[in-house]
């Protein structure tokens, strides 16, 4: 099949589960056509051809994170904005514009492509498309309706997408079907009319438990770059100050400096190899609560702190916590208590981390999306 995959450039997670989706798909005999835009444009780029750039949309950000009252004003008008990641200043588009120009970006290239399917990941203007010239969809989500601090003033056009999500064939969710890490991002599938078509098919990562050292902490930070910048100003002076060594990567793929701090070693940017083993030999993560790197801090086994910096991140942290593998932090000044918590009790949040990682590993999430995308008749 022609297959069209789009996906949301907001961070590296949609990103990194497209790429592990098509690498499948590709292996299967399939004939790919990839489009997002930023840094997920240029991580697309770096491992498939036929890879396409549209407009990114994005939040008003700077580098104590994403600003809601001024992403609300940005939504209709632009604002001056300063990007520490490039030292520039400029003004920042209206989101709505960036929407439009998105939109037409898209419909652009499936006018050329012709696919026999398009595959969303976080991107609703492709779901958009599909229903328009009927073209079957299959949307990949851990967030359709969030009810952990949600902004009410964002409920409306939460619903909006919801139409659209509601008319693909199939919602593919990357998380288990029982100690869902996502449900408070997914809201009652029975009250929106969707049960039928959503499958939890696992995550997307190879769940095989690996056994590491336990020899440091690890904070890996990903999100957008104000997201980014903020959790890096709490966490590199927190974990530069203690007796325990540390590991901290940065999440900036186009830096890859290393630095060292106290007993902190920081790092631009990991390979994926690189981050494994961080991963692997910790004794504790400390991360934002995004939902890929849940399941890698499940995978191996890892108590965690979660800092989560949205309410996606929110959500997921909740859960971690509810489960007994993690301590959920929302203030910088918590960080210190919730690190000896966790090393007072590291046995207990080791054995339930690892009841969830095995049953975690029951599921092979690839290999059943690519079942899901292969049964839809086109």
């Amino acid at each position: 099949m022609r297959l069209f995959l789009c996906c949301s450039e907001l961070g590296f997670g949609h990103a990194s589960r497209i790429m592990r989706l098509g690498k499948e798909l590709v292996r299967k005999g399939h004939e790919l056509f990839f489009f997002s835009g930023g840094n997920a444009y240029q991580l697309l780029s770096r491992e498939f051809e036929n890879v396409y750039p549209c407009t990114p949309i994005g939040w008003y950000e700077n580098s104590y994170g994403v600003l809601p009252s001024a992403s609300l004003l940005n939504i209709f008008f632009p604002l001056p904005l300063y990007n520490y990641e490039t030292s520039e200043l400029k003004w920042k588009k209206p989101n709505s514009l960036e929407t439009v120009h998105r939109y037409y970006d898209i419909r652009k290239h499936i006018r050329r492509v012709k696919p026999d399917m398009i595959i969303a990941d976080g991107d609703i203007l492709a779901l958009r498309l599909a229903r328009r010239w009927r073209i079957p969809s299959v949307y990949v989500t851990n967030v359709i309706r969030p009810s952990f601090r949600f902004p009410t003033l964002l409920t409306p056009g939460e619903r909006l997408t919801e139409t659209y999500v509601k008319r693909c064939p199939k919602i593919i969710v990357p998380d288990n079907p029982n100690y869902t890490i996502c449900e408070y991002n997914l809201g009652n599938l029975d009250n929106i009319g969707i049960r039928e078509q959503v499958e939890f098919v696992g995550n997307f990562f190879d769940m095989t438990p690996q056994k590491g050292l336990e020899k440091h902490i690890f904070a890996p930070i990903s999100g957008p770059w104000g997201t980014k910048t903020k959790l890096a100003r709490i966490l590199v002076p927190k974990l530069s100050g203690l007796d325990s060594p540390s590991i901290v990567s940065l999440g900036s793929p186009n830096t890859k400096s290393t630095a060292k701090l106290g007993n902190c070693q920081i790092y631009g940017w990991q390979t994926e190899e690189q981050r494994s083993q961080s991963m692997k030999n910790a004794k504790m993560v400390i991360f934002s609560g995004s939902h890929g790197t849940c399941f890698e801090v499940i995978k191996h086994g890892k108590p965690s702190i979660c800092m989560p910096t949205q309410p996606e991140q929110m959500g997921n942290a909740r859960k971690m916590e509810e489960l007994k593998c993690s301590i959920c932090v929302e203030k910088p000044k918590q960080l210190r208590s919730a690190i000896m918590e966790i090393e007072e009790n590291i046995e207990a949040y080791k054995r339930n981390v690892e009841k969830l990682s095995e049953y975690s590993s029951k599921f092979n999430g690839l290999k059943r999306a690519v079942e899901v995308i292969e049964s839809i008749k086109t």
